[in-house]
């Protein structure tokens, strides 16, 4: 297997570079980005189906990772309550290391082939879940033998790795191989890498929870108040949608507690 991800930096003595030659380079790269991801739609698509799928009957969708790959996994499971008004165990985000991790490198926990199910067990994972497995290298043994084990137990598996022929993509029903190339700081894969996998991560989890009706029209109907800020989006939501003044808006937003109820109220 080559790894993409570990290959040299196009660009030499970056210690030599200004701070404008270094941000122009880095944004540079970033803009290859979003083309490479979008060469690889295809391979989004039927696994966002089969999550629509298994989530419209109960299901979950699991995040595995391990270093930037977990985080960025748990910061998208993490979203999903307070923007769309899902319950906590709808997407669940796992990293190697436990919570501890979010924060500080727990040494070697990536390279346990056992914790990863062990860790997925807790939450009594059945066939009717999703586990996807986020690897840059897609060579990670907590994430592969993870979704290896899950493939054993019937449950189906996806994963976005950045490198071609990974490990992790034979034990994926569903790879999704982003190739963003290699890294500005030569195997830096907190950089292209981790943009790829937070765009496609937000594509998947933003494009599950519209079909499951937690959006209208274009607008978070069932966001979680959680600050003055949802507050005000939301008055102004309802503001809109039923022509009614501010004062209004925001007093019916009170009664009910959120902007859909909110509207189905007054609609009676």
């Amino acid at each position: 297997m080559k790894k993409i991800t570990e290959q040299d930096s196009y660009y030499q003595d970056l210690e030599k570079m200004s701070v404008r030659q270094l941000l122009d380079n880095i944004n540079k790269e970033d803009q290859t980005v979003a083309h490479a991801v979008q060469k690889i739609i295809p391979q989004i698509e039927p696994l966002v189906k089969v999550i629509i799928g298994k989530m419209e009957n109960g299901g979950r969708l699991f995040y595995l990772g391990a270093g930037t790959s977990g985080r960025l996994g748990i910061l998208d499971a993490s979203e999903c309550p307070p923007t769309f008004g899902v319950p906590d165990d709808w997407v669940i985000g796992l990293i190697a290391g436990g919570d501890q991790a979010i924060r500080t490198a727990v040494e070697h926990a990536e390279d346990d082939t056992h914790l990863a199910w062990q860790d997925l067990s807790k939450f009594k994972i059945n066939d009717n879940d999703v586990v996807i497995g986020i690897a840059a290298s897609g060579t990670t043994p907590y994430v592969v033998h993870g979704l290896s084990d899950a493939q054993k137990n019937g449950v189906i598996t996806g994963c976005i790795t950045c490198n071609l022929e990974s490990p992790l993509a034979q034990v994926a029903d569903f790879p999704i191989e982003v190739i963003v190339g290699p890294e500005f700081v030569t195997g830096s894969s907190r950089m292209k890498a981790g943009t790829a996998q937070k765009m496609i991560l937000n594509m998947i989890s933003t494009s599950v929870m519209i079909h499951l009706g937690r959006v209208e029209g274009n607008k978070m109907v069932d966001m979680k108040l959680s600050n003055d800020k949802l507050w005000e989006r939301g008055t102004k939501m309802i503001q809109n949608a039923l022509g009614v003044s501010y004062e209004d808006a925001k007093s019916l937003l009170q009664k009910h507690g959120s902007v859909r109820a909110a509207i189905a109220g007054f609609e009676k």
